[in-house]
């Protein structure tokens, strides 16, 4: 039987860390949506509010997030594969900042999302790194 630190590279416990904060953050941004819609009195399925700009922002909030994270787990498992450290420190970056990107966002007002836009270091950061790995199973660099 083959240990996983056989499997795994070293440090690779990071980067399930990293999975980890990720997995707080979504259940965090979900609750909250949970709370908005009770406090604002939309019911499921609706996803949006006609009345409720407030709702509709912490709803967006935590919509954006899931579409960006399908794609931030690929690269940020492949980063991680490669260079855990590295893909440790970008994604809690990523992961932090969409929390600044969802309080942002619960101001009601759409433009102070921005305050999570530092989150493009780990998102980006994690993609080269992928494109690098890439590269290099290639022997290309």
């Amino acid at each position: 039987m083959t240990d996983i630190e056989d499997l795994l590279p070293q440090n690779f416990a990071y980067v399930i860390l990293t999975f980890i904060y990720s997995y707080v953050m979504l259940m965090y941004l979900g609750i909250n949506v949970g709370k908005a819609r009770k406090k604002y009195g939309v019911k499921y399925p609706q996803m949006y509010s006609d009345k409720e700009n407030v709702f509709n922002c912490i709803q967006r909030a935590h919509q954006n997030t899931l579409e960006a994270y399908p794609a931030w787990l690929i690269f940020q498992l492949i980063a991680g594969l490669a260079y855990p450290l590295s893909a440790s420190v970008l994604g809690a970056i990523w992961v932090t900042s969409r929390f600044s990107y969802a309080w942002g966002y619960y101001t009601g007002d759409p433009q102070k999302r921005m305050k999570g836009a530092y989150g493009y270091i780990g998102l980006f950061g994690v993609i080269l790194i992928s494109l690098a790995t890439a590269l290099q199973l290639l022997d290309v660099i």
